[in-house]
């Protein structure tokens, strides 16, 4: 064990097991301890997980004082993500915690500022950056195949039914859900968000209390317009959890459906009213290092965590994605464009 990463997890619901379950934690770290506002949660993944030797409680600042962990992983529910953050760094600990970053963008920036004084990695588990199928898109969209990228597009349309925190969770497809979507055009794109307009609804029918569609279009770095489209309360002919994309560049366009299903066509030529297209093959090569979706994300923290380097989803990167997030929220509530 004494090669291994010392670490705490709070927050032993549902996503939890995603942490657990993984490779890197399961080879590269030691759970010391287990932290829910349910003791019998904690215990039951302990047990769940053939954790004997993890200590099991409900206060946080208590068990990282009695098992002195190098690293917390943070599994709670968003507006419990700010108090877990600020109390790992006071002890000294590096944190990854679940996304979205904050319930507010006020709470998001006191947590990269708290990162920043105690000299602590905080990075943000946005596991669909690390899917093969995004990173061989974005080394595709590098190689200049479909020239400058203009226009991005992501539709998302799944019947969810969660029941527990969400189905009472104010802005519950934007807050989270869409930041992964807003996370992965980020990526692709390789641009920030400058402005955005948005619209939210909560359909007839819907078994969420708020929020659960939204429309909402980006003014990006570089002229970039992103687009984006959801429903957590959509019934039938869904989309994959990864949206379905399309990417327009000034020589063509790439279609993905998030999944293995890729389409590109580029102009070869003018042929009467519009010009004539070839197909393209999106190659299959991509950097395995950032791939494996939580297992991926984990593993390049750890990796960082011993070598000084600094992970993808460090909060100072990713707080420019939890921006628009709230953005969003706040010209749906304000009814109007807004700056991110």
């Amino acid at each position: 064990m004494a090669d291994k990463i010392r670490a705490v997890l709070t927050g032993c619901g549902g996503i939890a097991g995603a942490w657990l379950s993984t490779a890197p934690v399961k080879k590269q770290v030691e759970i010391v301890g287990l932290v829910d506002v349910r003791e019998e949660a904690a215990v039951k993944r302990a047990t769940d997980f053939e954790l004997p030797g993890a200590a099991t409680g409900t206060d946080l600042a208590a068990m990282l004082k009695q098992v002195e962990p190098e690293v917390v992983f943070d599994c709670t529910i968003p507006e419990a993500h700010c108090g877990v953050t600020l109390t790992a760094l006071r002890h000294g600990c590096h944190v990854m915690g679940e996304k979205p970053m904050a319930e507010s963008m006020v709470n998001a920036r006191r947590m990269v500022a708290a990162a920043d004084k105690a000299d602590k990695l905080y990075a943000v588990m946005q596991n669909r950056r690390y899917l093969p199928q995004i990173r061989r898109l974005r080394r595709f969209l590098d190689s200049g195949a479909i020239g400058k990228v203009t226009t991005v597009q992501s539709t998302f349309f799944i019947g969810a039914h969660f029941g527990g925190f969400r189905a009472e969770m104010e802005h519950v497809l934007l807050l989270d859900m869409a930041i992964h979507s807003f996370d992965q055009a980020r990526l692709v794109t390789g641009q920030d968000a400058q402005a955005v307009y948005c619209h939210e609804w909560n359909p007839a029918g819907s078994w969420y209390q708020h929020g659960a569609s939204a429309a909402a279009t980006f003014e990006m770095t570089n002229d970039v317009v992103y687009t984006y489209q959801g429903s957590w309360c959509s019934e039938g002919c869904n989309t994959t959890w990864e949206c379905d994309w399309r990417i327009v560049g000034e020589k063509g366009s790439v279609r993905w459906n998030g999944g293995d299903d890729f389409r590109c066509e580029v102009v070869q030529g003018k042929e009467g009213l519009t010009y004539k297209q070839r197909e393209r093959t999106v190659p299959k090569a991509c950097p395995k290092r950032l791939t494996g979706g939580h297992a991926g994300a984990i593993a390049e923290f750890v990796r960082c965590v011993r070598s000084g380097e600094v992970p993808e989803t460090i909060c100072t990167d990713n707080i420019k994605s939890m921006a628009m997030v709230h953005s969003a929220v706040r010209s749906a509530g304000q009814k109007r464009r807004v700056k991110v």
